[in-house]
This record gives structure tokens, C-alpha cells and sequence, in this order.
């Protein structure tokens, strides 16, 4: 009986990569007779799983929807994975509610309640083990997401209020694509009233609607979302060179959530070119570094901070 049940459940494993398996693939990954195979389908049916199938030599098996979404099954593997990347996603987002890093915090409960003994400890003890700086991201509303998702996918316009500082306007756009960039959501969509793409932060938006007009969608290259939202991010931004006296993997472990290109010229040390605001903005970044360092560019702002830096020895 043990031996049915690891097969089944090996079986499910399978079936639930939304991958359609012919019975010869089963036959061979299972290692068992493809009558055995197809008594283990009807099984799983009878369980209540939606197992759809095509019959013939080409034949092919998949899970497919459901009005019920049935038991899952994961490894040990996959339970790691999936607390671990509930907890941290949890420690950028304060949780507020609505939130989805309240919905993270939601689900690590729900799933940690109900774990076996086994897979319960191991997931704690590896959660106990890891200690992850608490990086605080806008908080952005689940419902929002979701609203914008299921647009995109019927190519329906939106509306809503944006707020910029102390403006706020009114806008209505066909959207495009949702970008995840330095622990912020974006919008990419097609402005109608500029005639224009732009970008817009989720955060900032308020009065979220779907409107009842369809769209053909736009052409753009599968990147160019997240083309658009880095030069948004950059557009009222200057270039800014910096030598350091360390390492490639050193400097992009120090500066993990700046948007920036990387040169090694040698092992001890490594160009970065980034966008900032001014000279201000470079300095708070270049803080997190422990190594000597040289700004190559804007020269002004190598001056700037060299006074800055007498001033404070004074």
C-alpha cells in the first residue's frame, strides 16, 4: 500500500507542472505498466482531481481546472522554498491590511498550521537560521495587483487618480505590463490622453477602475517594460561613475538594491555606473560600502563631496 500511495503521489507531482504527459512518459518516470498507469488516473479522479486525458497512441494526460481546487502535494523541497519566500517577501511590506505582504504573512500561518511534523521543523529550523535585513517597500494594495492583471489580460482600459507629490490628475490608459523593479511595483501602460507610453508607480495610485472599453494592445518587445520603468527611474537622474577598491561580487553584495552596471578591472577592484539624483544621493548610496573609492563622474560632484567631507573633519 505504501508503494501505491508514493506513486500517486509521485504521479500528482507530475501533473501538477501544468505539463501534458503522453502515457509513455508516465510509463517511464513512474516505472511502472501503462495499465497501471492509467488505474492510477482514474484513481486520481475518483479523488476529485480533474485529470483530462486523450486517448490514442498520441495520446496526452494533464491536470486541468476545476470548480474545487483539490489537495497539493509538495516535497520537502518545495515546502522550504515556498515558507522561505513567504517570510521574506512578508519582511519588505508592512503588512498593513490588504497588503500583500499581509496576504504573505496570511498564508505563511495558514500553511505553517497545517504542515506534517516533519516538514514543520524543517521549515522552521532553516527559517530560524536565516537572518534577512528588513527592507521596507511601499505598501501596495493585493486587490490593486490583481485588478490590473486581469485588465491587461482582457485588454481592458483603466482609470484612476494619480498622485505625484502635492498634484494629483486624473488618467486613463490602456495597460501593458506589471513591473516588479527595486522592491516597487509599476504600471506600464499607454496613456491616451498623452498619446504616449508612461509609467506609473501601483503606490501611487488611487480610485482604481476597469473601464468597459477593450483595446487592440500596442506592439512592444517582451523587455521594454522594464526598459521604460529604468528610464523613468532615471529620467531627472545624471551618470555617475565610481572606482572601488573591491571585488565585483563585494560591491553588488553592499549595493544589492541600486539599479546599476558592473566592470571588473581586476580582482580587487571594479568601475560602477549608476543614476542619481545629485551628489547627495551618491554619497547616502556609497555609504554601505567598507572599501576606497574614487567618483570618476560628474567631476563636480567628486568636489562637492570632498568639501563636504573637510567640512565634517573641521
Amino acid at each position: 500500500m505504501a508503494d501505491v500511495t508514493r506513486r500517486m503521489l509521485d504521479l500528482l507531482t507530475l501533473l501538477q507542472t501544468k505539463r501534458r504527459f503522453t502515457g509513455g512518459e508516465l510509463v517511464t518516470r513512474l516505472g511502472v505498466s501503462e495499465r497501471t498507469v492509467r488505474r492510477d488516473i482514474d484513481r486520481l479522479r475518483e479523488y476529485g482531481y480533474p485529470v483530462d486525458g486523450t486517448p490514442g497512441p498520441g495520446g496526452h494526460y494533464g491536470l486541468t481546472a476545476g470548480r474545487a481546487i483539490p489537495p497539493l502535494m509538495f516535497d520537502d523541497e518545495e515546502v522550504v522554498a515556498i515558507m522561505l519566500a513567504l517570510a521574506a517577501g512578508a519582511g519588505a511590506d508592512p503588512g498593513e491590511p490588504g497588503s500583500i505582504g499581509g496576504a504573505m504573512m496570511r498564508a505563511y500561518g495558514k500553511l505553517d498550521q497545517v504542515l506534517p511534523a516533519r516538514l514543520g521543523l524543517s521549515a522552521a529550523a532553516v527559517r530560524a537560521s536565516v537572518e534577512a535585513e528588513a527592507v521596507r517597500a511601499p505598501t501596495v494594495d493585493i486587490a490593486d495587483i490583481a485588478l490590473i492583471a486581469t485588465a491587461i489580460h482582457e485588454h481592458r482600459e483603466l482609470e484612476f487618480v494619480y498622485r505625484r507629490g502635492d498634484r494629483t490628475t486624473h488618467r486613463r490608459v490602456e495597460p501593458h505590463r506589471q513591473v516588479h523593479h527595486l522592491l516597487r511595483w509599476y504600471l506600464v501602460a499607454w496613456d491616451l490622453d498623452k498619446d504616449d507610453w508612461r509609467v506609473f508607480r501601483t503606490d501611487r495610485i488611487d480610485g482604481l477602475g476597469v473601464r468597459t472599453s477593450a483595446f487592440e494592445p500596442r506592439p512592444m518587445p517582451a523587455d521594454a517594460a522594464l526598459g521604460l520603468v529604468k528610464a523613468g527611474v532615471k529620467r531627472s537622474s545624471r551618470r555617475a561613475v565610481v572606482t572601488v577598491e573591491a571585488s565585483v561580487d563585494d560591491v553588488v553584495a553592499a549595493l544589492a538594491f541600486q539599479s546599476m552596471e558592473t566592470e571588473a578591472l581586476g580582482s580587487r577592484r571594479t568601475r560602477v555606473t549608476l543614476q542619481c539624483e545629485d551628489w547627495h544621493w551618491l554619497l547616502f548610496i556609497l555609504s554601505h560600502l567598507e572599501n576606497a573609492f574614487a567618483i570618476d563622474e560628474p567631476v563636480e560632484w567628486s568636489e562637492d563631496i570632498n568639501r563636504f567631507a573637510a567640512s565634517v573633519r573641521r
